[in-house]
């Protein structure tokens, strides 16, 4: 999702806050940050995979990413992670969780573009099941025949995302995709009994055998999603609909409370007559 062109608008509710976490996988993390570092550019679905192989370029879709791209993530990356195993080895009974290591991360880039630096700065935790999978863990395994001893504790962020569904005094979920990071959340508030609002954007059906072709009705039945919410799910392109849903919902709700501030100010310092 951050590849296709969904980045601004998940920055943009980031941002301003209007989201208490993230759940995403590795590639939403690694190309947000590689974006920092070096542009995708727009390619075509039907480009020979063998000859851009050939010229070092990766497909995503229609999108290309030069191996380039990837080299500048690594120069970056690598001295980070030597940091972070440096302070977990000078720090008694200290392990690194997903999402601590994605806001170190949001904090390195520094970037304002970035979900993750927004993120950081906003203490938004950005929780990663499957960290690993994805360029970010080929630079984990690197480091770890460089510098061995990089511990990461998925359990710690398991409990902190379940703790806060279970606090949470209503629960919303908007599932973006699908996959690991559909049932991740959609488990979150099984602890709790389900959440109150929950809606899906993609283009899964239920008869590809996915997860992310389950309909909300099935989320209902295992208590993911409480019995009296109203859930919707949207089958659609998500890099169309998404920004559109985001103008029309978080965006509406900033701007126009940014007017209203607006305009009670110069009601307070040029009264009306």
């Amino acid at each position: 999702m951050v590849s296709c062109g969904n980045r601004d608008s998940i920055r943009f509710i980031v941002q301003h806050k209007m989201i208490d976490c993230i759940v995403t996988t590795a590639g939403g993390v690694e190309e947000d940050l590689i974006k920092c570092l070096s542009p995708t550019f727009i390619g075509d679905f039907e480009l020979k995979g063998s000859t851009l192989r050939e010229d070092g370029i990766n497909r995503i879709g229609n999108l290309l990413v030069p191996n380039n791209n990837y080299c500048k993530f690594e120069d970056w990356v690598m001295p980070i992670l030597d940091k972070m195993l440096e302070e977990q080895k000078f720090k008694k009974n200290v392990s690194w969780t997903p999402s601590e290591i994605i806001e170190r991360l949001g904090l390195e880039i520094n970037d304002e573009q970035s979900i993750c630096y927004w993120a950081a700065k906003n203490k938004i935790p950005i929780f990663c099941p499957a960290l690993t999978d994805g360029s970010l863990g080929d630079m984990m395994y690197f480091h770890s025949f460089r510098k061995p001893g990089l511990i990461i504790d998925i359990l710690r962020d398991l409990r902190r995302l379940n703790t806060m569904a279970v606090k949470a005094a209503n629960s919303g979920i908007i599932i973006v995709g699908g996959g690991v990071i559909k049932h991740h959340i959609c488990n979150a508030n099984l602890m709790r009994n389900g959440a109150d609002f929950a809606v899906y954007l993609n283009t899964a059906c239920e008869y590809d055998g996915s997860d992310s072709g389950a309909r909300p009705d099935e989320a209902v039945s295992w208590g993911k999603i409480k019995a009296s919410a109203s859930p919707v799910k949207i089958y659609g392109d998500a890099t169309l609909i998404l920004p559109l849903l985001v103008g029309e919902t978080f965006a509406k709700r900033y701007h126009n409370k940014k007017n209203l501030n607006v305009t009670n100010i110069r009601e307070d310092f040029c009264p009306i007559p």
